[in-house]
C-alpha cells in the first residue's frame, strides 16, 4: 500500500508540473509591459515560484522516482526560460516600434561629440622643447633605452667604481654590461662615432630609467631632452648664449637666467642653469623655495675624454652638451605637485591639458 502511494503521488508531481506550465505560458502571453513580464517570472521562475516548491518535494519520493520528477521539472524550468527570453525579445520590439511611430524624432538636433584623446602633457613639453631646438638648428637623435655599462658610464668618464655612479641608480638586467639607461648621454657618444670628424647639432630626447624610491618629486621613469654640439672653436660663452636663447623661447622673452657652477664627470667646466621663477617673479614663493629662482637644466663643455671616446680630436674641436628633466619642466610650468600624476592615467589629471 505504501509503494502504492508513492506512486500516486509521483504521479501527482507530473500531473502538477505539467498544469504549473500550462498556467505559466497561457499568462506570459497576456503580459503586455516589461514590468509585467518581470512580475511574470518572480511568480513562475523565483524561489517562491510552485515550480521551486515542487523540486524541495523531490526528497519525499524514493530515490528510483526522484529522476523522474526532477526531469521533467527541469524541462518544464528551461521551457518556461526560453518562451520567456522570447516574450521579452518581442516586448522590445513591440515598445520600440511604438516609440519610433509616436514619438518625432528631430534629425535637425546636433549630435554629441565624441570624447577626443590629447596628447600626455610630458609628451607636449618633450614636442615643444624638441621643436625650439629644431628651429634653433638641432636635429633629432633617436638613441636607444638599453644600453651598456661602457655607453652609459665608462665612455662617459665614469670608470668602474667612479663615486659619480652612486648617483645613478640603475637597473640592470641578467647581464650586468646590460642596462637600462640612468640618462640619455650614452646617445652622445653614438651620435659623435656615427658623425666623427663632421660637426654636430643634436637634441637626444627619450626615456630614462633609475632604481629610485616613488614619491611625489622622484620616479623610476622619466623624460629627459639631451643636447649636444660639437665643432670648432665652440666655447663657454656659445653654451650660455644657446641656453638663454632657448629659455627665452620657452619661458617668455622677457624671462633671466643664471648659471651655476656645478660638476658632472662628462663636462668641464660644469653649470647647471636656473631661471626667474615665473610664479612669483623672483620675489620668491613656494615653487621657487624662497629663493626667486627654479632649477631647469645642467650643462658643461665636453669633456676631452668623452670628445675623444667619441672620435674627435679635443685638440681640434670642442663642444657643449646640456640635459633636462621634461616632467620637472612641465611641474614647473604647470604647477603640478607630484610627479606620480604623469604615470597613473587618469583621466580627470590628462584632460587639463
Amino acid at each position: 500500500m505504501k509503494g502504492g502511494s508513492f506512486v500516486s503521488k509521483l504521479h501527482t508531481m507530473i500531473d502538477r508540473l505539467n498544469q504549473i506550465e500550462r498556467e505559466a505560458l497561457a499568462g506570459l502571453d497576456a503580459m503586455r509591459s516589461s514590468a509585467d513580464l518581470q512580475n511574470w517570472k518572480v511568480s513562475h521562475l523565483g524561489r517562491s515560484a510552485p515550480l521551486a516548491q515542487i523540486l524541495d518535494e523531490l526528497r519525499e519520493l524514493p530515490k528510483d522516482q526522484r529522476p523522474a520528477v526532477g526531469r521533467r521539472a527541469n524541462e518544464v524550468k528551461a521551457g518556461l526560460e526560453h518562451a520567456f527570453a522570447a516574450r521579452e525579445e518581442a516586448l522590445r520590439r513591440e515598445e520600440l516600434d511604438r516609440s519610433l511611430s509616436e514619438q518625432r524624432l528631430d534629425v535637425t538636433l546636433p549630435g554629441r561629440r565624441p570624447n577626443r584623446g590629447r596628447i600626455h602633457p610630458a609628451n607636449r613639453t618633450v614636442r615643444e622643447i624638441v621643436h625650439i631646438w629644431a628651429e634653433m638648428g638641432f636635429q633629432v637623435y633617436r638613441s636607444r633605452e638599453v644600453e651598456t655599462d661602457d655607453y652609459n658610464f665608462g665612455l662617459l668618464n665614469m670608470p668602474r667604481h667612479h663615486p659619480a655612479r652612486e648617483m645613478l641608480d640603475t637597473f640592470y638586467t641578467t647581464d650586468p654590461e646590460v642596462l637600462l639607461r640612468t640618462h640619455t648621454s650614452p646617445g652622445q657618444i653614438r651620435v659623435m662615432r656615427e658623425r666623427a670628424p663632421e660637426p654636430i647639432r643634436v637634441v637626444l630626447p627619450g626615456m630614462c630609467f633609475r632604481y629610485e624610491q616613488i614619491t611625489a618629486r622622484s620616479d623610476i621613469q622619466f623624460n629627459q631632452v639631451e643636447g649636444l654640439a660639437v665643432g670648432h672653436h665652440i666655447t663657454l660663452g656659445d653654451l650660455k648664449g644657446t641656453l638663454s636663447a632657448f629659455a627665452r623661447r620657452f619661458f617668455g622673452q622677457q624671462v633671466r637666467s643664471r648659471f651655476r657652477a656645478s660638476y658632472f664627470p662628462f663636462t668641464e667646466p660644469s653649470a647647471e642653469m636656473d631661471i626667474e621663477c615665473f610664479v612669483c617673479g623672483g620675489i620668491g614663493c613656494p615653487v621657487c623655495k624662497r629663493t626667486g629662482w627654479l632649477e631647469v637644466l645642467g650643462s658643461g663643455m665636453v669633456h676631452p675624454t668623452v670628445l675623444e671616446n667619441g672620435g674627435y680630436d679635443p685638440e681640434l674641436f670642442s663642444g657643449f652638451a646640456f640635459g633636462m628633466g621634461t616632467e620637472r619642466i612641465t611641474m614647473l610650468k604647470h604647477g603640478i605637485e607630484d610627479i606620480r600624476s604623469f604615470w597613473a592615467n587618469d583621466l580627470r589629471f590628462l584632460a587639463q591639458f
